[in-house]
């Protein structure tokens, strides 16, 4: 009796309290099978997608947000037209996402007296620095460091390069169009140009790339393409990733796809001038002549005669 059983098997020890992920229940973890993506993707941090704070909708939410294109609407109805859930629970994690810095929402006015509700997402609240009319908290200014006094450059060494912003690359050439068809058609071709953000938010122009697009579409139209015709070789086909710069691509694709001119077509003939009736001088008969005529064809012939 005084004998151990060898075959028993040990008793199971507990978890020690300075190790709460040992459980009695061995369960297997999360196994990653990633491949890398090329196109049609967003970075997010994972201090949104594991926020201590957030709940599971608004960290779902706030992905989704920093997901959408510029211009997309991110009200409460388009939000719950989207997703399952209602509005009740959309607008509680909205409020969680304004809350943590993730979310600004403002009211403005538009000039035509309207107000609206102007949303803007902030993909590091943090971290972000401060532009004009943005309220995103900013990092820390770094403290200002005096400038090293320029050393003489020694024989045989290149100067420095200065450093500086670098220019921006000018925009490609356009079609340019006869002076008439461009007097004729400059307000045309300029709203087909700002109408263009209605089909794709990414086709924000400025007043400067407009105005240099513009020769570019007034060729086009004097070429008897319709503007429908226009804005579907513009918009028709864009690439998926975000467009750094859509005024370059829109005048490549209208230098690359203008049509030819349309076939010469001579002016028609003047119609003949229909005089009115006067009465000959010499018979008193009526005919067709100008005012300076006042003898009938039969009388001037007759006046001719030997």
């Amino acid at each position: 009796m005084d004998t151990q059983n060898t075959s028993a098997p040990p008793r199971t020890r507990s978890a020690p309290a300075g190790n709460p992920t040992r459980s009695r229940h061995h369960t297997g973890g999360v196994i990653h099978d990633n491949t890398r993506h090329t196109t049609r993707f967003v970075v997010i941090g994972n201090h949104l997608t594991q926020h201590p704070e957030l709940s599971l909708l608004a960290i779902g939410l706030g992905c989704h947000i920093q997901s959408l294109p510029t211009g997309t609407p991110v009200d409460i109805k388009s939000l719950a037209a989207r997703f399952k859930e209602g509005t009740k629970r959309i607008a509680d994690a909205l409020r969680e996402l304004e809350t943590h810095g993730y979310l600004r929402r403002e009211r403005v006015r538009t000039p035509t007296g309207h107000i609206i509700t102007r949303t803007t997402s902030c993909n590091q609240p943090h971290h972000r620095r401060e532009t004009a009319g943005t309220d995103c908290p900013t990092r820390p200014a770094k403290p200002h460091r005096p400038a090293p006094h320029p050393q003489p450059p020694t024989e045989g060494t290149p100067p420095p390069h200065p450093r500086g912003p670098r220019p921006r690359k000018a925009l490609p050439a356009v079609p340019q169009p006869t002076r008439a068809a461009a007097t004729a058609l400059h307000q045309q071709a300029t709203d087909l140009l700002t109408a263009l953000r209605r089909h794709d938010p990414r086709l924000l122009l400025s007043a400067t790339d407009t105005e240099h697009l513009a020769p570019g579409v007034i060729a086009w139209l004097e070429r008897e393409v319709t503007p429908t015709a226009v804005r579907h070789a513009l918009t028709d086909n864009l690439p998926d990733e975000p467009l750094h710069r859509p005024a370059a691509l829109l005048a490549h694709r209208l230098t690359d796809g203008l049509p030819p001119l349309p076939p010469y077509r001579p002016p028609a003939d003047p119609l003949p001038v229909r005089h009115g009736l006067r009465n000959c001088d010499g018979c008193d008969h009526a005919f067709r002549a100008p005012e300076t005529e006042t003898h009938c064809p039969s009388c001037r012939t007759a006046a001719t005669r030997p």
